[in-house]
């Protein structure tokens, strides 16, 4: 990538700088003297724009068939294949992740794409017996309209790929607000859409202040619906100023993910899944495991296998093939996540391995923390109830699979979960009594298939589940028809 490149906005098919002129640079977590690129730094009049191409384009948009939006995915599709190394080490360079993470997000981007384009010929609706003798009545969908689109930076890829893919193949326009620290992906996200034949204005990309222009896209009446990804805190805005607006409004939020090893587990399975689960892409995953509740009767040896994988993941620049965990995304994550760690260990909690800043030869010029286990935490902990968002790990011990349940679902989020055990009753107990939108059984917190709803519970989702069917909901108007023939 060229280190002195400078990107535009996408807007009504034309790639500009912002209104103000005004830039800032991105740069790599690894190295943070690595210059990746000038951005433009947007405020409401780029939205405004954005907005203004959207809402122009949607009647020509709307108006083509699903079928014929659901080609120009394919041919998406086939770009991105082309092109899936580059996305991948853009996503590396950018946000921080090991090579081979950033490469199972181009695939899962991908496949939801994929998903989505076939969904041009099966969005359907339902006819329904009338209980009048000469009518025919039937639902059918229509565009929600002009949405707005805001992603995070953990996936900076395959989040704006599971919303936009089915917005616009339910005929909506889109205006696309990627996250401060990564838009380099969504950058070549909306060329290849652009290479692909997609109309002018049909997607708008605005780069810069998230505060501004969320707002913006909120404020404006002309925007139907917001698709978010992020904090809870920015999420509950949105949701509540969109409220006043009676905009539909679709929030993926926080997790505080926990996992339960009963006695009977696979230990060895187990144990490995929990490491992965919690330091893979360095923690910042909303499904990542940040609990680990084990049975008291396996507790010490549960812990013993987990130091002995922990001490295996080998900590560098991500772009290098052999590197398990990377850096932290930025200096502010850094920040967050060693500060956690300083007030888990004044609140009483202590530090089984990690918990520092690691330092000296590549250290000093990126964002790198230490995996790292907490043993003896008290639940009221401050990292037992907050989502630290980088390698923190916190484990239980724990009587039996009840108080194993009492701790997992006593935190405000409710994304993820997960249970490593042997016997099915035990089990099905805790798939019926745990408060999280994604249920896992012998098999890690993280992620979920394109075919299947994403989402939580509590503070981490509000609004409709995106991804698979239910994604589609969220961006169309189901309309009810009956016609008299008599």
């Amino acid at each position: 990538m060229n280190s002195t490149e400078k990107f535009r906005n996408y807007i009504n098919g034309q790639w500009k700088n912002s209104i103000s002129g005004k830039e800032y640079e991105v740069f790599n977590p690894a190295d943070k003297n690595q210059l990746l690129g000038s951005i433009p730094f947007c405020s409401k009049k780029d939205a405004d724009l954005a907005i203004d191409a959207a809402s122009s384009s949607l009647h020509e948009w709307s108006n083509i068939t699903a079928p014929e939006r659901g080609e120009i995915l394919f041919e998406v599709l086939r770009i991105m294949d082309s092109r899936k190394l580059d996305l991948a080490e853009t996503i590396t360079l950018e946000e921080g992740k090991v090579l081979s993470d950033s490469e199972a997000e181009v695939k899962r981007a991908m496949n939801i794409i994929q998903f989505s384009a076939g969904e041009g010929r099966r969005l359907l609706g339902n006819t329904s017996q009338s209980e009048n003798e000469n009518n025919v009545s039937y639902t059918m969908r229509k565009p929600l309209g002009v949405v707005g689109i805001i992603t995070p930076w953990n996936f900076p890829l395959a989040i704006p790929a599971w919303k936009i893919a089915p917005a616009l193949i339910c005929g909506n326009t889109v205006i696309f607000k990627p996250a401060f620290s990564t838009p380099l992906s969504a950058i070549k996200l909306v060329e290849i859409f652009e290479e692909a034949g997609l109309p002018p204005g049909v997607i708008n990309l605005v780069t810069g202040s998230g505060s501004e222009i969320g707002q913006s896209l909120v404020e404006d009446n002309r925007v139907q619906g917001i698709s978010f990804t992020g904090s809870t805190e920015i999420g509950t805005k949105i949701y509540s100023d969109g409220a006043s607006k009676l905009k539909k409004i679709q929030c993926e939020m926080g997790g505080k993910n926990a996992v339960i090893v009963l006695k009977d587990a696979d230990i060895e399975k187990a144990a490995k899944d929990v490491v992965i689960g919690a330091f893979g892409s360095t923690g910042q995953r909303c499904t990542a495991t940040s609990r680990v509740i084990i049975e008291q009767e396996i507790y010490e040896e549960f812990i013993e296998k987990m130091l002995i994988f922990t001490k295996d993941l080998k900590i560098g620049n991500g772009i290098d093939s052999d590197i398990d965990v990377g850096p932290l995304s930025s200096l502010d994550q850094l920040e967050k996540v060693t500060e956690y760690i300083g007030l888990g260990v004044e609140q009483g909690g202590k530090i089984l391995i990690g918990g520092h800043r690691l330092e000296g030869e590549i250290f000093d010029d990126g964002f790198y923390v230490e995996p790292t286990i907490f043993v003896d935490v008290d639940k009221e902990n401050i990292v037992a109830k907050e989502e630290i968002f980088g390698p923190v790990l916190i484990s239980f011990k724990v009587s039996d699979l009840s108080e194993a349940l009492d701790i997992t679902n006593d935190v405000d989020f409710g994304l993820s979960s997960s249970i490593y055990t042997k016997d099915i009753k035990q089990a099905y107990k805790y798939i019926n009594n745990v408060d999280t939108g994604m249920v896992h059984v012998n098999s890690p917190t993280l992620g979920g298939e394109v075919h299947l709803p994403f989402g939580g519970l509590k503070s981490s989702g509000v609004g409709h589940r995106e991804q698979g069917e239910e994604g589609f909901n969220f961006f169309s108007e189901l309309i009810s028809v009956y016609i008299d023939h008599s």
